[in-house]
């Protein structure tokens, strides 16, 4: 009988692959499902880039990578993190990694000890609490509902400081609420942890580009707290290399050392083709982006008024990402046939089984209440998976 270590035992399964594999089962039998579930773009990745990677490959650009990433790459992010966001960083402050996912895993690795505490501002990324306990640490949720826009204030984050509080984790914008955090919200974050020298803040900012306010602010644009900021970012959504699996960190010389010791024993350096695609991404034209933010845009109006037009639904508007994330706690309780609705997680897999559309459970992300739908989606497939939607929900009584 094989006996699995206790970290495999007590992770939770990921809520997001457990949607789409159970989506992939039902397509399978042949049923039509619309997938809002997933933080996919639907759109092409950039020919600019497809014909970097392939001509890299042609090249024989198939060989190991520096385990930080191919220097090109680091001086590339260097100068885009200088170009958009007023950053100076040297390429040694740079890693380079299979996705932004394990950036932030290689961070958190590096900082966290068992019975560190790691505040994760709530609703937030469902893979942060378990890439977090991985490292041994404890998990301290700060909430903020919808009434605050699910964005938590300074005063809160330092409520739950303690001497063991070693990192807060967060994104902006936030998956799953699309939440955007202002120049001066981000200044009263920054102001209050010059109390806190000795913690780190991890920002997660892979949705940089996915913005509808026209400015992105990142926490390590404050000068007197910037060693402590590990900035996070990637290619997956901006320029819709989900499959590719690259992302980077930004930190001190200190942490992008210990983060490319620790990937060095687990995965070593990207994908090298990948990475010569990548400078092409940073470097070459940007209007694949600009269309795909317009699209994304116009998909935001078109799902939050199909929302707001259900009874009972509470749905703030996003200011960033490919989500909303609306309050539907109007349904718990209600029933159809045999099947009560206890919880955001039967709301989800009652709007799977009897419209045939796919989202996510809102507890996963820390907000009981809530779900998530992804419009990375065309417009025809949002609005007929809200036709079905609408026709589900009337059933519940």
């Amino acid at each position: 009988m094989t006996i699995l270590s206790n970290r495999v035992l007590e992770m939770k399964e990921s809520a997001t692959l457990a949607m789409a594999r159970q989506s992939r089962a039902l397509k399978e039998q042949g049923i039509d499902i619309i997938s809002l579930s997933l933080g996919e773009p639907d759109f092409d990745t950039p020919q600019n880039v497809k014909d970097a990677a392939i001509k890299a490959l042609n090249q024989g650009d198939t060989k190991y990578t520096p385990v930080s990433g191919i220097k090109d790459l680091r001086e590339a992010i260097c100068n885009k993190l200088k170009r958009d966001n007023q950053l100076d960083f040297d390429i040694d402050q740079i890693v380079v990694s299979n996705g932004a996912k394990q950036s932030i895993a290689n961070a958190c690795m590096a900082l966290l000890n068992p019975e560190d505490e790691i505040i994760l501002p709530s609703p937030y990324w469902i893979s942060y609490a378990s890439i977090a306990e991985l490292a041994g640490a404890k998990v301290v949720e700060i909430k903020a509902d919808v009434t605050q826009q699910f964005k938590v204030t300074a005063s809160q984050i330092e409520e739950k400081i303690t001497e063991k509080t070693k990192v807060i984790l967060f994104s902006s914008p936030c998956n799953p609420t699309g939440a955007v955090f202002n120049k001066n919200e981000l200044d009263a974050i920054a102001k209050m942890l010059l109390k806190y020298p000795k913690i780190h803040v991890i920002s997660d900012e892979i949705y940089e580009h996915i913005n509808y306010t026209g400015n992105h602010f990142s926490l390590a644009q404050w000068p007197e707290i910037k060693d402590r900021v590990i900035v996070v970012n990637g290619f997956s959504k901006a320029y819709s290399m989900t499959g590719w699996r690259l992302g980077y960190l930004a930190a001190t010389k200190e942490i992008a050392q210990a983060c490319d010791k620790i990937q060095g024993q687990i995965t070593s350096g990207a994908c090298s083709f990948n990475q010569t695609a990548a400078v092409e991404a940073l470097n070459g034209s940007q209007s694949a982006v600009k269309e795909m933010l317009e699209a994304f845009l116009k998909r935001k109006k078109i799902i939050i008024d199909r929302l707001r037009a259900i009874k009972g639904i509470i749905c703030p508007e996003p200011d960033g990402a490919f989500y909303v994330f609306p309050d539907m706690h109007f349904y718990f309780g209600k029933a159809y046939g045999d099947f009560k609705i206890n919880n955001s997680e039967d709301l989800a897999l009652y709007i799977l089984n009897e419209a045939h559309v796919a989202c996510v459970g809102g507890a996963s992300f820390g907000d009981e209440n809530c779900l998530r739908f992804s419009f990375a989606a065309s417009e025809e497939s949002i609005n007929i998976a809200f036709d079905r939607i609408e026709v589900a929900l009337k059933k519940l009584q």
